[in-house]
């Protein structure tokens, strides 16, 4: 049968990469798409396409009940799985599925399914007892050849980093295992907003007073404690009376304004400030009838003003919003990007959505993550190269007024490097391998192999490698050893010996020397500074003691440096780089 959508080029490719992908390798992959690009219409070109079962999972049933409705409009029949839709059909050959539904009636998908499609994917976690994994485990059971299938906007999660391993473009965002093996398609935000696929947001910084949520402290996954931020707010009302006001006058022309709250107490305060004819408030013990209703006169504009804590933030489709109002703070650029997106659909007369963000998030919503979370406030995403492959990586990092780098936090080179050819023409040497090269490092002191600076067995001789805060802590309990939280270093020379010196942030200095004309002191001494020159970004041999005082200004300090008493005199035992434990480091 015909499809009765014309697919755009982009979700014309997505659906060619999967098939593609699908037909040589059985590992799981993500397609990548803006929110607003029509991922519901992949996802029925696909099922169309099978000749097997397959089973459409995600979390929420307006999702569940917007997938299916695509999939039907091609004249097909399809399943719905859903208690919150009071349907449980699976004797389809496609079946749209809420996740809980599924986990909670297992017994009744003991099918033999050809490929499980997760949209919202970025909501699979890594735990081997979640309940994607539970479902996919079972249906492994039926079909060792599964294909897993996910599809978000936002791939990656704050306390997990990204979702997958290898993107298709050649590089690689894990070491690690991932809930998806490899990214096979890929369009940034700006891609949709420049061909007027979506909206252009209007990014506007608060004109009026912000809220100050940088006291407080966060969890792994980059969110506050409740009582935490009514606490903080509840002394702030007058600013949250005056941002209101601002959000009023500013809607005057606009058609409907979503606004994030932090907490429930904070969304009803903010209700209270609102015109009561014209404004809705739902949260997360809102009962379900009554949010439909709400949502549906929303939809049908007979309310301009929809207040929420944490609940529309995906399957929630109305495209004649046209101002964001984010009164909450996360950390969590995948959340940031769904709050956003909710205002980014076309709409008949819609010029532009209204984003303004009073809560000083400070996110940047076109090149919004480089994998984990922000080491600090003034990180920004930095290119740098791999002395060894040549990749462009893209790091968190800080630059000079010029724009050159300054630092950077990247630890291995994400470069993914194509396997070397066997003899025969045309035949490779197995699969595509991470570049090895390591910018941070922790040397085993087994066998000198280069590892994580997290490892704590050597990848390379299997050997237990010393967790640095053992180190720390052996060395606090003895009267005969110091430690330093090292905050810089000073070299100068004298001969054929080079002398460093590492000052603490209290003013107490260790020394110690290495002589340039033996061979031994020398490697050592490269090993450990001229590997790490420039956070590795420019590492170098040298030779001669004035080469190294022309590059002092690039040298590494060490996190920690250990002492132990030798008479008159104190020895350098261990210098600690790169330290990720508990111990406080050096301001």
């Amino acid at each position: 049968m015909n499809a009765p959508f014309q697919l755009r080029p982009y979700q014309q490719e997505a659906v060619d990469a999967t098939l593609r992908h699908f037909r040589k390798s059985d590992e799981s992959a993500v397609i990548v798409l803006p929110t607003g690009a029509g991922k519901s219409l992949v996802i029925a070109e696909l099922a169309r396409l099978a000749r097997r079962r397959i089973l459409v999972l995600t979390h929420v049933k307006e999702l569940v009940e917007q997938n299916h409705a695509k999939y039907q409009s091609y004249g097909l029949t399809g399943g719905i799985f859903s208690a919150g839709l009071k349907r449980k059909e699976n004797l389809h050959q496609v079946t749209f599925a809420s996740v809980q539904s599924v986990s909670a009636n297992l017994d009744q998908f003991r099918n033999e399914y050809s490929l499980i499609i997760i949209d919202e994917c970025h909501r699979v976690s890594d735990d081997d007892s979640s309940q994607y994994q539970t479902i996919i485990d079972l249906l492994r059971q039926q079909n060792t050849s599964l294909k897993v299938l996910g599809l978000t906007a936002t791939p990656y999660r704050l306390a997990m980093g990204w979702i997958y391993r290898y993107h298709y473009r050649g590089f690689v965002r894990s070491e690690q295992d991932k809930p998806f093996v490899h990214c096979i398609y890929e369009l940034p935000l700006s891609y949709m907003i420049n061909r007027g696929y979506l909206t252009k947001p209007q990014l506007v910084d608060a004109a009026v007073t912000q809220y100050d949520f940088s006291t407080l402290s966060q969890n792994r996954f980059g969110e506050y404690a409740e009582k935490d931020v009514n606490q903080l707010l509840s002394k702030h009302q007058r600013v949250t009376r005056a941002i209101i006001e601002q959000v009023m006058e500013l809607a005057a022309e606009r058609k409907a304004v979503m606004i994030f709250a932090a907490t429930v107490d904070h969304a009803k305060e903010i209700t209270g400030y609102l015109p009561e004819q014209q404004t809705a408030l739902i949260t997360g013990a809102t009962d379900q009838d009554e949010r439909d209703s709400l949502i549906q006169r929303f939809k049908q504009q007979q309310l301009k003003y929809l207040v929420n804590v944490s609940v529309l933030t995906t399957g929630f489709d109305a495209p004649h919003v046209d101002f964001i109002a984010i009164l909450r703070p996360t950390q969590s650029v995948s959340l940031y990007q769904q709050i956003v997106g909710r205002g980014l659909r076309l709409d008949e007369g819609k010029q532009n959505c209204l984003v303004i963000d009073y809560a000083g998030n400070n996110m940047n919503l076109h090149h919004p993550e480089v994998g984990e979370k922000k080491p600090n406030p003034d990180s920004e995403p930095v290119q740098v190269f791999c002395p060894g492959c040549g990749f462009a990586n893209v790091f968190w990092g800080k630059t000079d007024s010029d724009g050159h780098v300054i630092e950077h936090y990247g630890r291995r080179c994400q470069g993914l490097l194509e396997p070397a050819e066997e003899d025969e023409p045309g035949v490779p040497n197995g699969r595509p391998e991470q570049c090895d090269y390591r910018f941070r490092f922790k040397e085993c002191p087994h066998c000198n192999a280069e590892n994580d600076i997290a490892a704590r067995n050597c990848h390379h001789c299997k050997e237990a490698i010393i967790d640095p805060d053992d180190q720390l802590k052996d060395a606090l309990k003895l009267k005969d050893a110091m430690v330093i939280r090292c905050a810089g270093i000073t070299m100068s020379g004298a001969g054929t010996k080079l002398k460093i010196t590492y000052h603490s942030e209290d003013g107490e200095e260790l020394s110690e020397s290495f002589d340039f004309s033996k061979p031994a002191q020398r490697s050592v001494f490269n090993r450990l500074f001229g590997r790490r020159l420039a956070n590795g970004q420019a590492p170098r041999e040298f030779g001669r003691i004035d080469e190294v005082l022309e590059m002092q200004a690039l040298m590494p300090a060490p996190d920690f440096v250990i002492a132990r008493k030798q008479k008159h005199f104190w020895q350098v035992q261990e210098r600690i780089f790169d330290y990720q434990g508990g111990y406080r480091k050096a301001y």
